[in-house]
């Protein structure tokens, strides 16, 4: 068969997957099983933790190759393997782009480390709250005149601030690229799971997410992406923008 029929066939077996309660139940407790495990701690992108689901790296790497964006903007840095895979990416598509990421505070040993990287050269980052006005407008700054931008959210998971980065960075996003929220997947965790964080279920960025969807209509959920991966921490967390 020719990619065409190969695509056709693989959109309906993943959305009979979507539909598979047993399979999806399965995925839930088994990542309830294995974060017990801090399972996304253990991978590295070229050299530095990227703290991701290695099935989301799969999904943002279709999506990243897809588009074609010339800027990606991400909250959250931590220790950075995202924005060097970004970046790699970036590099693959030689088109000019860069990555910007936010962090309340950038680590003296992790900004080292990702300023001493050979994908350095795509990399831009900006200290501070995600959420603070000024730092929005740095970002604004860094990525004016840019074509298509990609945005990830990974940064404090609680409602209030995933509700205030949407309001703020889902303007950046140009039409036909994609809105990531990360850890959406919080919701779907038990109650007692994060009694030492100030978020949970109820309280976290896939209800910030629902609120979201209520008040635009510039971004649809891509469902068929949890579908496919099945293993994820964003379910509906895959935004498209459908709308200039």
């Amino acid at each position: 068969m020719d990619d065409a029929e190969f695509r056709a066939v693989n959109k309906t077996m993943i959305a009979k997957m979507g539909s598979d309660r047993d399979l999806h139940a399965s995925s839930i407790d088994w990542l309830v099983k294995s974060s017990r495990h801090q399972y996304t701690y253990h991978f590295r992108w070229m050299g530095l933790p990227i703290i991701q689901m290695p099935q989301d790296i799969i999904a943002m790497q279709e999506l990243i190759w897809e588009i074609k964006p010339d800027a990606i903007v991400e909250t959250g840095i931590a220790r950075g393997g995202s924005l060097i895979f970004y970046a790699s990416m970036l590099h693959l598509l030689d088109n000019g782009g860069i990555v910007v990421g936010v962090d309340i505070d950038i680590r003296t040993h992790n900004r080292s480390a990702i300023e001493g990287h050979p994908m350095s050269r795509y990399v831009r980052m900006v200290e501070g709250s995600a959420i603070d006005e000024a730092i929005v407008a740095k970002v604004k700054e860094l990525i004016a005149g840019r074509k298509r931008v990609l945005v990830s959210l990974d940064s404090m998971h609680s409602h209030a601030h995933v509700l205030e980065e949407l309001r703020l960075y889902s303007p950046l996003v140009t039409a036909g690229s994609y809105l990531v929220v990360f850890d959406t997947a919080i919701e779907q965790m038990p109650e007692d799971f994060f009694q030492d964080r100030p978020w949970g279920k109820g309280d976290n960025p896939w209800t910030a997410v629902q609120a979201f969807m209520k008040t635009n209509d510039r971004f649809e959920i891509d469902t068929s992406i949890a579908d496919k991966l099945q293993l994820t921490v964003a379910p509906d967390g895959f935004l498209r923008c459908v709308k200039d």
